[in-house]
């Protein structure tokens, strides 16, 4: 793990997009030919759907990628399947919306007999909640002893303070949340790694409670951590494939895909011709790689499944007027733009993608390649879902070495 600052969850659900009443290039993933969506069942791979999102949301979710994950009650079979678990590529380890969960489990705890619980930063807001360990079934494939988080747990109902005042969204519940859970599947092993681990808490992250409402911040070694589940599989442990199919830019209704499991471990998930987007392992920049955009380089940029729309700043480009849609680009017609990734020999590879206004989002479509919208973060560019429509994106682990290289790097 890098000696660099802590990564932190970058969103869940990312910036929401209030409903009243694509991009192209790269190369191709091979193993299960060209063609992007469903890939043939295997044991390695588990349905996602682009769709409105579990029942008592204010309004249906929009660009955001569901699957399902059984967890059991570690060494039994004592299990709950659950659907409507949010896939993302940005953040690390699974999150369980305590609502959503019928499993009586054990908060994990200390060596002194405390709580552990995790305040969790995404983009929009702030999930509280203590850990537990749970065994992990996703399709075929298992991970034992992984620790995750409970979110809205109400044996622990009192927020610190440093953790209420990150952002001013609690997303503590599955209506705040928009799905019932989430699983980070990002680059990385662990959501905080050596700096949560070190000698110094490392503010607003974890924290040690002696009773419900007494928490004060922690070090935790980086096996406690919340964990990306897939490094602890027994096999296809490397990374993970996204490949959804091509949306029309102006939106559709429900998608279905496939994500699978392990970047060429298998027939069905070896690499092709693609192109491979390093991200930084060490300065300030750890977990991020670089997009240049309108002539800026922007070095704390991501690509990220777990976004809604393509974040970026753009003045030439007519923002929104609407209530609800003020954070989002509204052109009068369909506007082809392009940005490019930095790769590892700092030359750039081309992306273009198309805006289209956000205002002609209706309630029937859940899938919106066009959508687009401002970035409060200056140096970044959020590669949001649409990035992921018609193509497969290949997210390799740190420290993993396959044919194209040593991960962390992104692929499509």
């Amino acid at each position: 793990m890098s000696s660099g600052p802590a990564r932190r969850a970058r969103s869940a659900g990312a910036i929401a997009l209030t409903l009243c009443a694509v991009a192209c290039g790269g190369g191709s993933l091979s193993g299960s030919g060209s063609d992007t969506g469903p890939v043939t069942p295997a044991n390695n791979v588990v349905s996602v759907s682009v769709s409105a999102g579990p029942a008592g949301l204010s309004s249906p979710a929009i660009n955001t990628l569901y699957t399902t994950v059984t967890v059991c009650v570690p060494g039994t079979s004592t299990c709950q399947t659950i659907d409507n678990i949010q896939v993302d590529t940005g953040s690390y380890g699974l999150r369980i919306l305590a609502p959503a969960l019928t499993l009586s489990l054990a908060v994990a705890k200390t060596s002194a007999g405390s709580a552990l619980v995790e305040c969790t930063e995404f983009v929009d807001g702030y999930s509280w909640g203590p850990l537990a360990v749970v065994d992990v079934q996703i399709s075929g494939e298992t991970a034992n002893s992984v620790p995750v988080q409970l979110i809205g747990d109400s044996r622990y109902p009192t927020v610190p303070d440093d953790c209420a005042s990150v952002t001013p969204n609690s997303e503590n519940t599955v209506a705040s949340f928009g799905a019932n859970g989430i699983i980070g599947i990002g680059p990385f092993a662990q959501d905080c790694g050596s700096v949560c681990a070190s000698s110094i808490p490392e503010p607003a992250i974890y924290y040690a409670c002696s009773t419900s409402v007494s928490c004060t911040g922690t070090t935790l070694a980086t096996a406690s951590q919340v964990q990306n589940p897939v490094t602890l599989f027994a096999t296809d442990n490397n990374g993970t494939i996204i490949s959804l199919p091509s949306v029309a830019d102006t939106g559709a209704g429900d998608v279905v895909g496939s994500l699978i499991f392990g970047v060429g471990t298998q027939s069905n998930n070896s690499l092709g011709t693609v192109t491979v987007v390093p991200i930084t392992t060490s300065g300030v920049n750890v977990g991020f790689l670089t997009t240049v955009f309108d002539g800026t380089t922007l070095d704390s940029s991501f690509i990220d499944s777990g976004s809604n729309a393509l974040y970026f700043n753009d003045s030439n480009v007519t923002p929104c007027t609407e209530t609800g849609f003020t954070a989002f680009y509204c052109p009068a017609s369909a506007e082809t733009l392009s940005g490019a990734f930095e790769l590892a020999d700092s030359s750039t590879v081309s992306e273009n993608f198309v805006v289209v206004s956000a205002e002609t989002v209706t309630t029937s479509m859940t899938a919106f390649p066009g959508l687009a919208g401002t970035n409060p973060a200056p140096q970044s560019f959020d590669w949001g879902l649409p990035f992921f429509f018609g193509r497969k994106v290949a997210t390799v682990i740190q420290g993993y070495t396959t044919s194209d290289g040593t991960g962390p790097y992104i692929a499509f």
